[in-house]
């Protein structure tokens, strides 16, 4: 999954290639905001989980007066067998205040999802989409997010919903001419989707990025993130590209 809710990739503190976590460059005309970029990374990481090997993930996005619709995806270079995703967001910012809601798709998923990958299949529990609902704030000097699964493939082993939801702190700062970012995430309850029993810690993760100038017109931006999951034990260390027009 990606990381990518509409506060993350308009503030570029996403992590989560990520959203999953890039720079972006938007167009405007007549107060429409256009984005159009890409991220190639060497491992795709969400919220602390690995979803994937070195992967494209392209974004499209659409703005009009805080109110925006952001197409973004993921698509694994160099293992046929990586899940293929597709996220649809719709948020609303006004001043530090964010809140959006996000359609997941996967052409796989584990339990009762769809074994053929189709897109426009909803069945309650025959889906590969999951729904989520996010809501946070930007101080400036650090923001917040909280995110909860609504409807979709998201349930527990009796059953019942599992509304698995994920809280996330972002601290920005500039250190030797370059842009980093810290996160902390963590899992307040049980759930199957970021395999915890319980409250967990499932993100810590330091990023730095820089554009790399090629031309004084012309400059492309790299970044690396190490980031850990003191959840489930593990670490990793990523690279990753963003292309932009």
């Amino acid at each position: 999954m990606k990381k990518i809710v509409l506060m993350a990739m308009m503030i570029a503190t996403g992590l989560s290639a990520t959203a999953q976590e890039e720079m972006v460059k938007t167009n405007t005309c007549d107060g429409i905001e256009t984005t159009i970029c890409g991220d190639v990374v060497s491992n795709y990481i969400w919220r602390g989980q690995d979803l994937g090997n070195v992967s494209l993930q392209p974004t499209l996005g659409i703005g009009y007066k805080g109110l925006a619709l952001t197409a973004w995806g993921s698509v694994g270079l160099t293992n046929a067998a990586d899940t293929k995703e597709f996220d649809l967001t719709l948020g609303y910012t006004v001043g530090g205040f964010n809140i959006g809601v996000t359609d997941y798709w996967f052409s796989l998923m584990a339990g009762d999802g769809d074994a053929d990958g189709r897109y426009f299949k909803y069945g309650s529990h025959s889906t590969n989409h999951v729904f989520e609902a996010n809501i946070g704030y930007d101080l400036g000097f650090a923001s917040l997010q909280w995110f909860t699964n609504f409807a979709g493939n998201d349930y527990k082993a009796d059953g019942k919903r599992a509304y698995s939801s994920y809280m996330e702190a972002i601290v920005p700062f500039k250190l030797s001419a370059i842009e980093w970012t810290a996160t902390a995430g963590v899992v307040p309850f049980a759930s199957g989707q970021y395999a915890t029993n319980g409250f967990a810690v499932t993100n810590v993760a330091l990023k730095a990025t820089k554009d790399i100038k090629v031309t004084d017109t012309f400059a492309i931006p790299v970044f690396a993130q190490i980031a850990a999951n003191p959840c489930s034990q593990k670490a990793y260390l990523v690279f990753g590209v963003t292309l932009q027009p």
